[in-house]
């Protein structure tokens, strides 16, 4: 599939130049699909600091960078990525810079009818699955990213959890960035059939400090009654540029609960809608950005309650030092006829240097009477009664400042529901805190 349509946008241009044509699939919808994406990404152009929902975020820097595509991966052993595996997993997907690695990947401790495999090679055998859900929930017409995401979309995550199955280990999806000045378009496909429930790590590495780009799209589609526990990291190079978009679809008395973790990156972007789209839907989404220096972290989410009688519950954090960038929006849109939503969101914030710097704004969209919904946003810095208390202790004042940075932070930690995680998300966490 040539992208040679995309033209008149020099950063476009400058991405898909040498982008290697991906083959074309027996599939007759699935070609359309991408044809659809290439088309939609030659219309649309890069956001701007003038549209509205990016005037936050200053993506200019991307066009700055000389970017090829990836052909090649390095050669991995799974001793050099053994720090990334998560204990205890049902199932463990790798890919190195966007390509689909099997001989890196576990699938040991797998359920019997639990799919987990490459999306791509999963075409030719779970189609039927895949149709109504692939590029259905992350729309890209109005989205650039999730356009070209889907244009590359070939090497995948596919998850399938079957009906009325609890799966009771966590499913792991690795993606390692190795190559500098590369782009990767990763993709997560998650359908949890009704009655299912499935814990799945959405995990973002890298093994070198250059700048690249990751583009990812992830889509969640879950059937009546069905649960899922989503835990989104991102841990990329302090040079890189994360860009990622996940869509949720939520069918009658289904539960997704989300907790994102952001560590890395020189800018992140990550766009999160979950549609209640049927009765006695629940959602809960959090999250926590810790970055320093000149990092910008941009979560924007949106909670859809489309039909009666949903629940979402939203907290998001970031800790914010240096001379970094936070920025989050959170919507949540109550439709005409979705009577009975109970809905509440924050956004709390702790600035940790006099040049750290926050924008955030939570809103409500209301078009129904029978409702009870609230919102808050809360910016400061560390409590100095706290510090004096603490140092009556014998804490010094550095000590003491990294305790309740931890102790901010740690309150999303700990809702991980992965304890070998948890405890390696903590460590994580004091450690930057002490770098601070």
């Amino acid at each position: 599939m040539s992208m040679s349509m995309v033209t008149g946008n020099s950063y476009l241009e400058s991405l898909l130049q040498g982008q290697p044509q991906l083959p074309p699939s027996p599939l007759a919808w699935f070609n359309r699909l991408r044809a659809s994406a290439v088309d939609r990404a030659g219309m649309l152009k890069v956001p701007t600091t003038r549209d509205e929902e990016w005037r936050f975020t200053d993506i200019s820097p991307l066009a700055k960078l000389s970017f090829h595509p990836v052909r090649t991966v390095p050669s991995l052993q799974k001793e050099d990525i053994a720090r990334f595996y998560v204990e205890g997993t049902s199932a463990t997907l790798v890919f190195v810079d966007g390509i689909y690695m099997p001989e890196l990947s576990v699938q040991s401790n797998r359920t019997a009818d639990l799919i987990v495999t490459n999306l791509s090679a999963a075409l030719a055998t779970h189609a039927h699955a895949m149709e109504p859900h692939l590029g259905r929930h992350a729309a890209f017409q109005d989205n650039l990213f999730a356009a070209l995401n889907t244009a590359f979309l070939h090497d995948g995550a596919l998850i399938i959890a079957p009906r009325n199955t609890a799966i009771e280990r966590p499913v792991h999806v690795l993606f390692i960035a190795t190559q500098a000045e590369s782009t990767s378009h990763p993709r997560c496909l998650l359908i949890a059939e009704p009655g299912s429930a499935v814990t799945v790590v959405e995990d973002y590495v890298t093994l070198q400090e250059g700048p690249y780009i990751t583009n990812a799209v992830t889509e969640i589609a879950i059937g009546d009654n069905a649960q899922v526990s989503h835990t989104r990291l991102q841990r990329d190079s302090g040079q890189a540029f994360h860009m990622a978009n996940s869509a949720v679809s939520l069918a009658r008395a289904s539960r997704y609960r989300s907790i994102s973790v952001a560590f890395g990156a020189r800018i992140s972007r990550y766009d999160l809608n979950a549609r209640l789209a049927a009765e006695g839907a629940e959602c809960s989404v959090d999250g926590l950005a810790l970055i320093n220096e000149r990092q910008l972290a941009d979560t924007h989410t949106c909670i859809d309650h489309a039909s009666p009688d949903g629940t979402s519950r939203q907290l998001h954090k970031c800790i914010i030092d240096g001379a970094a960038h936070g920025v989050f929006n959170g919507k949540i849109i109550v439709r005409p006829g979705a009577q009975r939503t109970d809905s509440s969101q924050s956004s709390r914030n702790l600035l940790l240097s006099a040049r750290a710097h926050i924008d955030t704004k939570p809103q409500l969209e209301i078009f129904a009477d029978d409702v009870k919904c609230a919102h808050g946003a809360t910016v400061g810095q560390l409590d100095n009664e706290e510090l004096f208390y603490l140092k009556s202790r014998g804490l010094s004042e550095v000590a003491a400042r990294n305790l309740l940075t931890y102790a901010f932070g740690a309150e999303i930690i700990d809702r991980i529901p992965i304890a070998s995680l948890k405890r390696r998300l903590e460590q994580t966490v004091l450690e930057q805190t002490q770098r601070n």
